[in-house]
């Protein structure tokens, strides 16, 4: 599996996630027994995630927000956030870890004109009515490299929320 760093997807680096890991993610993710139950230990998962990544890759050098890491080599925008965790999202929605949710197209806000920021989206399963689930942004771009991700309701996130990053 392919992460994006380095700003705009400019670098990528694969990872293998062995099937031990793998099982380690499904059973966590088959506890949950609701969409709340399941965005609450995805949050997790894709932290623990990101930490394995950032074992084989640069990433582990990555600070919250576009700041704080500097220059480093593996540093990741909202872009390569984004772009990762969607993937990643694709990769449990594949093996079928994802029972409450599908992984959506992702998300762009645009505030004051200029500043934008991207994250992964998942909805709510909805077999009845496919593509009318709720919504929510999985954002790993706010926190330290390998916490918790932060899962917000999409109309919420469009609208400015989520942790103050520098």
């Amino acid at each position: 599996m392919a992460i994006c760093f380095n700003y705009g997807c400019l670098s990528e680096a694969t990872v293998a996630l062995s099937e031990e890991r793998l099982a380690e993610i499904r059973e966590r993710l088959m506890l949950a027994d609701s969409a709340l139950a399941e965005r609450a230990i995805l949050a997790l998962v894709l932290g623990q995630l990101y930490r394995w990544a950032g074992e084989q890759s640069p990433i582990s050098a990555d600070r919250p927000g576009d700041f704080l890491d500097d220059e480093a080599y593996g540093r990741m925008d909202c872009i390569d956030h984004a772009e990762s965790t969607t993937r990643l999202l694709t990769m449990l929605e594949a093996r079928g870890y994802l029972r409450f949710h599908v992984v959506a197209p992702i998300s762009r806000r645009v505030r004051w004109l200029v500043a934008q920021h991207f994250s992964a989206v998942i909805r709510e399963r909805n077999d009845e009515a496919p593509d009318t689930g709720a919504r929510f942004v999985v954002d790993t771009w706010f926190g330290e490299h390998g916490d918790p991700a932060v899962v917000l309701p999409l109309e919420d996130w469009l609208d400015g929320e989520g942790p103050n990053v520098s």
